[in-house]
């Protein structure tokens, strides 16, 4: 039997329809036992909820790991939940297994733990005081799961730099697993691309697994073609723009790193005389462009909105750069529009595109609507796996 949480009737509907987070508000009453412990969560009359992680110093006070009473401590446990994980990678990637997301915490039931694989490296975060304290037990049912697949790990690289930790009360830093050091430069195979990734240096665990359909997506409608591809990063929307026939592709960013990293990742895929890499602000570069020149413009921000207090400014950010893309856009032109934060809900990003249109002055023809790729699965009842979205529209400008 573990210690218990008690918590109050305001919280048991969240529970009750399968949310994974015990906020600290609903808390009633917590044992004296220590940060990271695993606890079950009942209600005030006794009724059982979930087994977890206690966090003390969390808002987020026990991320619910099972509702069966499990010994989510175990290896066992974890061994069979990253087997699962791994099966339905194996069903809805198939042909990009050596460059996925293995684990998705709460959309695959470890909250608090991302896996990420990259040919023979594996890269973790982790988010959970409870997962932290289990890790070296996590990391051994990574690898015996690895083993099984067939997969031969070079290493396990720790990308924990992220600040959610301090919320925890964990330390940021990042390094190899127990220090044992191997090459944190890889080139993975994405759907007929090869790019090169930097697991230490690159953005999130290295690269931006999320965009890899809508990439292939873009990579469809770019023949014949010019492209601008904004807040280009490493090239990502740019090659496929190329590789799928654009007859010019402009990629632009602000960071000389990354569109270098670009260049580099060009040339390994012979596309370099089709793009032109851009150093500039998207913002600027926007307001500033030719219209007509291009006939297809992808918009690919950063996370305007970082957390609910910024939704207001991020959306005035977000209105900025669709209403100049559309004022550039010929008749018939294509955008690409998308958003990574969890925090502009569909419904407000929507309306943001509404309101860049009317401004604008052209209407919107819906062609597509999609999300995270498919190793980034969306848990319903958590609406926070459910974070990127991505349009693309056909613009018809108004007489």
């Amino acid at each position: 039997m573990n210690p218990t949480v008690v918590i109050s009737k305001q919280g048991e509907p969240f529970l009750d329809e399968g949310q994974q987070w015990m906020y600290r508000n609903n808390v009633v009453s917590m044992p004296d036992v220590e940060n990271g412990s695993v606890v079950d969560i009942v209600t005030e009359d006794g009724r059982y909820m979930g087994t977890g992680f206690l966090s003390k110093e969390s808002h987020i006070t026990v991320r619910i790991l099972s509702k069966n009473h499990e010994d989510i401590s175990s290896g066992e446990f974890f061994a069979d939940r990253i087997r699962k994980a791994y099966a339905y990678r194996k069903q809805v990637e198939p042909d990009n297994l050596t460059n996925c997301r293995v684990v998705f915490g709460e959309a695959d039931g470890l909250a608090g733990l991302v896996v990420d694989r990259y040919n023979g490296i594996l890269v973790t975060q982790i988010s959970s005081y409870g997962i932290e304290k289990h890790k070296k037990t996590v990391y051994m049912a990574l690898s015996d799961v690895m083993e099984e697949e067939g997969v031969v790990v070079d290493g396990i690289y720790e990308r924990n730099d992220i600040s959610i930790r301090s919320k925890e009360g964990l330390n940021e830093y990042k390094g190899p697993y127990k220090g044992k050091e191997f090459d944190v430069n890889t080139i993975i195979n994405e759907n007929g691309l090869l790019l090169h990734v930097n697991v230490r240096d690159g953005q999130k665990t290295g690269y931006f697994l999320d965009q890899k359909s809508n990439r292939y997506l873009v990579r469809q409608y770019a023949k014949d073609k010019i492209v601008m591809d904004c807040f280009s990063h490493t090239g990502g929307f740019a090659l496929n723009a190329a590789l799928g026939g654009a007859k010019q592709v402009y990629s632009v960013d602000v960071s000389k790193t990354a569109l270098d990293q670009g260049y580099k990742n060009a040339k390994l895929n012979h596309l370099e005389d089709k793009i032109k890499f851009v150093q500039a602000d998207v913002f600027d570069f926007l307001a500033n462009a030719k219209p007509g020149k291009f006939d297809f413009i992808i918009l690919d921000p950063p996370a305007f909105a970082k957390n609910r207090r910024s939704v207001d400014h991020a959306y005035q950010g977000y209105k900025t750069i669709n209403r100049d893309a559309m004022k550039l856009l010929p008749d018939g032109g294509l955008l690409a529009s998308c958003s990574c934060s969890r925090f502009m809900e569909p419904e407000l990003f929507e309306q943001m595109l509404e309101d860049a249109a009317k401004e604008a002055n052209v209407t919107l023809n819906l062609l597509s609507v999609t999300q995270q790729n498919p190793d980034h699965p969306i848990h319903e009842t958590m609406k926070e796996t459910h974070y990127l979205k991505f349009y693309i529209f056909r613009i018809e400008r108004n007489k």
